[in-house]
């Protein structure tokens, strides 16, 4: 079971640095709310289950068809952890992004388009997982997990947005370094 705790630094990296879900959660909570803003994480949380679900079924069903490509998907995934690792360190401040209209369907539907967390899903799921255990209650509990760390950093991004993001523009190299140096001991730590 060290397999579970060596992609979690993976899983909270990915969660809490920006993307689409945090982004967009920012921008609900910040311009419209927590009333209406709840409407877009919730969209949010059963969009992303579903793919982690989706994600975790077809990972199984093609380890059951071709093995092999668990062991290559692995060192693929390793290799996405270190080039998100290098995107991170090189990255530059974003300005303010344009304000979405956003709701329950909108930020449901983001997810099966969210590159972002489809990696994410089966970077763990073939990296981490599957190369240890084939339990359909392990990769169920594991979307579960997934979702509920990745919905973190959501409500982070949409509650204290704007103080994240002022602290990542004033120590962003200093931020960018850090996360880049835990997303490749975490690829270290996917294929030793």
């Amino acid at each position: 079971m060290n397999f579970i705790l060596d992609y979690l630094p993976y899983a909270f990296i990915t969660a809490y640095t920006p993307g689409p879900n945090n982004i967009l959660a920012l921008n609900a909570v910040s311009r419209r709310g927590l009333r209406e803003g709840k409407k877009t994480l919730l969209g949010i949380a059963t969009g992303f289950f579903c793919v982690m679900a989706i994600c975790a079924v077809a990972c199984l069903e093609l380890s059951k068809i071709m093995p092999q490509l668990t062991m290559i998907m692995k060192y693929i995934g390793a290799g996405y952890i270190v080039w998100l690792a290098i995107h991170i360190l090189l990255s530059k401040a974003s300005k303010a992004s344009e304000e979405r209209n956003s709701d329950f369907w909108t930020s449901f539907l983001l997810q099966f388009m969210n590159v972002k967390i489809i990696l994410y899903a089966i970077t763990i799921y073939t990296g981490y997982i599957l190369p240890n255990s084939d339990s359909k209650l392990l990769l169920s509990a594991s979307a579960v997990c997934n979702t509920l760390i990745g919905i973190s950093g959501c409500i982070t991004w949409a509650l204290a947005g704007h103080l994240l993001q002022k602290q990542f523009i004033k120590h962003e190299k200093l931020m960018n370094a850090a996360m880049a140096i835990v997303l490749i001991w975490s690829a270290f730590h996917l294929i030793f």
